[in-house]
């Protein structure tokens, strides 16, 4: 461990990080544009066989820039993306990203450092950065926002230019150090862990900008939200603003385990999906209307109502019957589709019955904001279930990658042990330890593989 990282690590004052040189290489969880095609023609695309942890070079800071010392990430389902170079190879991305020219010709590189969460201590600040500076403690969001594109000033995430950090950026979080805008940074929660707060502003973000936000659903309370794969990290989080929100969560899952997890969370209603016939929901020839109906039979059953919103990031396998199931002038919000981004749905269901279909993506700054306000409330908590060593990343990939997860995996990068990084153990202790660690328990749940993540 280099100094710089050593006295982030130990909460060192901003004059001593601001006199220690940044180092000129640093250890990162990266892809080499070398293995693009190396997956292309494999029935198992294991990210294992992708994911490199070795050491890449410090890049140039722009002046709206800060370089963060990385004390936690977590893993995201861009990341398997990402590591199986679909649905385009990132470095494609890259590519095009680094002709606009200026300090954005730094991402086009023959390897790109991943992942799209991160907690940890700023070290350099730009000079064009005014409201951070070393020493601050922080979280990244994943919104790569440019400022100079006239629609970020309407929406943060609605500029021509936007790119989800570490996916179609280089310099991502699962690493020593990355490199983000200012624009990016949020105040990381001081009663949480490194491991908990990396785990929050892709997931949680989305999860509020898809159902809380004026850009998503605008969910009110008595809402009846339906939530595909409501034990992963994102339907981790939209079931707790459902129930914040005073709304009524029904969660669909792919497995007893997980069946009983939601239990175990207060879910209103839960349903494994093999109740309604889904099996295997990435089934492209599945009867949409009919497990719709199935579905709307079991949910009218216990609550006397069909959902208001679908909560949809699975994608092909159960968005037709996300269209189906949702109730006259009721809404689908998706942000993914990890089950394959070709969708079809019967069409009559949509127009003829008033519904609306809201893509959503990220959050932007205010969104995120708001939402790691609820995390310092309390109101919200981590959903953390198993942490990693970045040196085994690979590893937590492919546990995504395979479905075998619950809640969110984190990855220790600077952090050598989990338990690092609370400054104000009241509010821990206010808030209670067995609520911000509850998911804990679920670190070797048996879960089944397949979508519904």
């Amino acid at each position: 461990m280099d100094l710089l990282s050593k006295a982030a690590l130990n909460g060192a004052p901003p004059e001593e990080l601001e006199s220690l040189p940044l180092p000129d290489e640093f250890l990162a969880g990266h892809l080499r544009a070398d293995d693009a095609e190396s997956l292309a023609d494999a029935v198992d695309k294991d990210v294992r066989r992708t994911i490199r942890v070795g050491p890449v070079a410090m890049p140039e800071l722009a002046p709206d820039e800060v370089v963060v010392a990385v004390m936690a990430s977590s893993i995201n389902y861009n990341t398997v993306w990402s590591a199986m170079f679909e649905p385009i190879s990132t470095f494609t991305t890259l590519r095009r990203f680094a002709r606009q020219g200026g300090y954005t010709t730094r991402h086009d590189l023959p390897y790109q450092v991943i992942g799209s969460d991160a907690s940890g201590v700023v070290v350099r600040a730009g000079a064009g950065v005014r409201h951070w500076r070393p020493g601050d403690h922080v979280v990244v969001s994943p919104a790569y926002v440019d400022d100079q594109d006239p629609g970020s000033h309407d929406d943060g995430v609605m500029g021509e230019h936007l790119r989800a950090w570490g996916y179609e950026t280089n310099f991502g979080g699962l690493a020593h150090y990355t490199v983000v805008r200012a624009s990016q940074l949020v105040a990381k929660p001081p009663h949480l862990t490194w491991e908990e707060a990396a785990t929050i502003t892709l997931c949680a973000g989305t999860a509020y900008r898809m159902l809380v936000s004026d850009h998503g659903a605008r969910m009110k309370q008595g809402d009846v939200v339906l939530i595909w794969g409501a034990t992963g990290g994102l339907g981790a989080y939209a079931l707790q603003m459902v129930r914040n929100g005073g709304g009524i969560a029904v969660g669909v899952v792919s497995s007893t385990a997980k069946a009983e997890v939601l239990r175990q969370q207060g879910c209103d209603v839960v349903i494994d999906r093999r109740e309604i016939g889904m099996g295997d929901t990435t089934d492209p020839s599945a009867d949409a209307a009919e497990l719709g109906r199935r579905l709307g039979r079991r949910i009218r059953a216990e609550i006397g109502e069909d959902p208001s919103i679908a909560f949809d990031y699975v994608g092909r396998a159960t968005f037709g019957t996300s269209v189906h199931v949702v109730r006259r002038g009721g809404t689908v919000v998706t942000c993914g589709s990890s089950t394959g981004y070709q969708h079809t749905y019967d069409n009559r269901y949509l127009w003829m019955h008033l519904k609306r279909v809201i893509g959503s993506h990220i959050a932007n700054l205010q969104e995120q904001s708001a939402c790691l306000r609820l995390f310092e409330q309390g109101r919200l908590v981590p959903v953390v279930s198993r942490v990693f060593p970045l040196e085994s990343v690979a590893d937590a990939a492919r546990l995504v990658q395979e479905n075998q997860h619950i809640g969110k995996v984190a990855v220790r990068c600077l952090a050598p042990c989990d338990g690092l990084g609370i400054t104000d153990p009241a509010a821990r202790a206010r808030i209670g330890e067995d609520r911000l660690t509850a998911w804990r328990q679920y670190a070797t749940a048996p879960t089944a593989t397949g979508a519904g993540r």
